[in-house]
C-alpha cells in the first residue's frame, strides 16, 4: 500500500487517463472511413491497429504528434485500401479538440490539487494540448479550480513514452526526486515500465475490463506490476486522500 504522505507531486498521462482517447480515435477514424464509403469495423479492430501503427510511426528521430498522427492515418487509409483526400490525414490530430474528459477526471484532479503538486506527461504537443487543457481544468459547481504546476510533452523531451525523457524532465522541473514522485496512468506499455524503471511509484488506472482487450494501448508482458490498480481517478482521490 502506498504512503500518500511520501509524495510531492502527482504526474498523469493525459491521453487514455484523463480523456477518453480511445473514443476519440475510434469516432475518427470512423468518420473518415465512413465519409469514403468504407465499411467501418468495430471500434476495437480501429483500436488494435492504432496500436500497431502508432509505436512504429513515433520510432527513430522525433517528429511532431501531429506528424506522427498524419502517419498513422495513412497507415490506417492502407490498411482499407483507401485514397486520402486533402486534409485526411490530420483526421485524428484535428479530432482531438473535441475528445472528452472522463465523467471522474475533473472532480477528482480538483480534490487532488489541493494537496498535491499535479503535472502532465504526455505524448503529444503543446498546440494540440491547449485544445484539451480547457477540459480538464473545467471543475464542476462545488469544487476548488486548480492548475497544473507542469505540462511536459513530447515537443519538450524530443522523445516519446515509453522512452525515459518524460520522467527525467519531470523531476527537474518540478524540483522532487523521483521517489517523491507518484506516477498514474492507463497504459502499463507508455507509462508504468519507464516509470518504474526512475524509481517512481506507479498507479495504473485500469479503466478496461478483461474482456476488453488493450485498446489503442501495446500490451506488455504479464510480469509488469503497478504499485496499485485502480479503475477511476476518484477511486484514487478517495484511497489518498482517506474518503
Amino acid at each position: 500500500m502506498l504512503d500518500p504522505a511520501r509524495y510531492h507531486a502527482i504526474t498523469f498521462d493525459c491521453y487514455g487517463t484523463l480523456i477518453d482517447w480511445e473514443a476519440g480515435i475510434a469516432a475518427a477514424l470512423g468518420r473518415l472511413l465512413s465519409a469514403h464509403r468504407v465499411e467501418v469495423p468495430s471500434d476495437d479492430e480501429l483500436l488494435a491497429l492504432y496500436a500497431e501503427l502508432e509505436p512504429a510511426a513515433q520510432a527513430g528521430e522525433y517528429r511532431p504528434y501531429r506528424d506522427v498522427l498524419a502517419e498513422v492515418t495513412r497507415g490506417v487509409a492502407a490498411e482499407f485500401g483507401l485514397a486520402l483526400g486533402p486534409g485526411d490525414e490530420h483526421a485524428i490530430a484535428d479530432s482531438i479538440r473535441d475528445w472528452p474528459a472522463f465523467r471522474d477526471t475533473t472532480k477528482a484532479l480538483s480534490r487532488l490539487g489541493a494537496y498535491y503538486d499535479l503535472a502532465i506527461l504526455s505524448n503529444i504537443d503543446h498546440e494540440l494540448f491547449e485544445h484539451t487543457r480547457p477540459r480538464l481544468l473545467a471543475v464542476p459547481a462545488g469544487c476548488e479550480p486548480f492548475d497544473f504546476a507542469a505540462v511536459i510533452t513530447a515537443e519538450d523531451t524530443r522523445s516519446y513514452k515509453p522512452a525515459i525523457g518524460h520522467f527525467w524532465h519531470a523531476i527537474q522541473t518540478l524540483g522532487v526526486p523521483g521517489a517523491r514522485i507518484l506516477h498514474v496512468a492507463q497504459s502499463l506499455y507508455h507509462d508504468v515500465v519507464p516509470a518504474q524503471s526512475m524509481g517512481i511509484s506507479t498507479v495504473w488506472v485500469n479503466r478496461r475490463s478483461s474482456a476488453d482487450g488493450p485498446g489503442a494501448t501495446p500490451e506488455v508482458a504479464d510480469t509488469v506490476e503497478p504499485d496499485i490498480e485502480v479503475p477511476d481517478l476518484r477511486a484514487l482521490a478517495d484511497l489518498l486522500l482517506g474518503r
